[in-house]
């Protein structure tokens, strides 16, 4: 017996050593990223690559795993590295504080993983993730938007030219389509996106918390979207349980 016996339940022996013997890239461990890297280490897999520059905000704990009065104005890769380490002790974890953008790409050799989980929330970002595992033929999953939406049960897993009411998904088809890049793992929600209230207390742009420290602060967004604590969680656990099914090759 072991922490995972009741995952090998389903997964068996010869499932539970792909595990084990896979590595995974998150980028972004926010609402979305956070969950899924819980999902994966959970269920067994034996090597995480974490990327976030960011630090915890306290406007982070309606929705992120992570983010506790106590862990406020930490790193997010550093929280996350170390509930992840307190789950399985034997996890193989790397942290790394980078915006990953084009500028910053040739810093990371995305060849040795088995899976890349895209969570970040900037379109050049996203693209840039996508043609390097495309030209790299590595496996990836990218979340779409999981803000100002409300029903967890309207999530899904598509190809991206098959998604339909999810306005960064009808972005993200027309750059991918340029730029030549046939398929796109993806999950999304078919859930028109709901209308956010225009009160100014209630924004960040106008009343920033961000911890002492924060390079990219919410005033600078272009837009701050409402958020729940459910529907970036689903989302982050649907793209583990993806993920686990595919490095296993369990039929979906």
């Amino acid at each position: 017996m072991n922490q995972f016996s009741r995952t090998e339940l389903l997964l068996g022996a010869e499932g539970m050593a792909k595990l084990a013997a896979s590595r995974v890239a998150i980028f972004g461990v926010g609402g979305v990223g956070g969950y899924a890297a819980e999902g994966l280490v959970r269920s067994g897999l034996g090597a995480i690559d974490l990327f976030d520059d960011d630090r915890i905000c306290l406007t982070n704990l309606n929705r992120q795993i992570i983010a506790t009065r106590s862990t406020v104005g930490q790193y997010k890769v550093d929280a996350t590295a170390k509930r992840l380490l307190d789950i399985n002790p034997q996890l193989r974890v790397e942290t790394h504080r980078v915006f990953y953008m084009p500028d910053t790409a040739d810093e990371i050799d995305l060849s040795p993983y088995d899976y890349v989980v895209d969570a970040v929330d900037t379109v050049t970002a996203k693209l840039e993730l996508i043609v390097r595992c495309n030209a790299l033929g590595v496996r990836i999953i990218s979340a779409m938007g999981a803000g100002n939406k409300l029903d967890p049960t309207k999530l899904q897993i598509a190809d991206i030219y098959q998604t339909s009411m999810c306005p960064l998904a009808r972005v993200m088809r027309h750059e991918l389509r340029k730029r030549g890049i046939p398929r796109l793992k993806v999950a999304y929600s078919t859930e028109p996106p709901r209308k956010t209230s225009d009160d100014p207390a209630l924004s960040c742009r106008y009343h920033c918390i961000c911890p002492p420290g924060t390079v990219r602060k919410c005033t600078v967004r272009r837009d701050i979207p409402g958020s729940t604590a459910f529907v970036p969680p689903v989302m982050g656990l649907i793209i583990a349980g993806e993920i686990v099914r595919e490095l296993t090759g369990q039929k979906s």
